[in-house]
């Protein structure tokens, strides 16, 4: 009996060992950040959905820094300063 159980539990182990980490695909769309708009453009508080966007949206900013349309958005003082204070700091792109 040990030693059925000694075997589970090391199959349990490896098994858990093994499980690969799933993570979910961000979609990249840029009007998902449009909760942010307001504290962008007038340098209020972002709101907690914008914050929890900026999270989501992270994998997409240094796309979003290539398009032009975007950038100037994106880019600016503001927009930077939203993303520090949700705690998203910029990626090096």
């Amino acid at each position: 009996m040990k030693a059925s159980s000694y075997i589970a539990v090391c199959a349990l182990l490896v098994l858990l060992l093994a499980k690969a980490e799933v993570t979910m695909a961000v979609t990249c769309n840029p009007t998902q950040l449009s909760p942010c708009v307001s504290a962008i453009t007038s340098a209020s508080a972002p709101s907690t959905v914008c914050c929890s966007k900026i999270k989501e949206q992270k994998p997409c900013l240094c796309q979003y820094l290539k398009n032009p349309n975007l950038k100037k958005f994106v880019n600016s003082p503001n927009a930077r300063k939203v993303a520090n204070t949700c705690g998203t700091p910029f990626p090096k792109c």
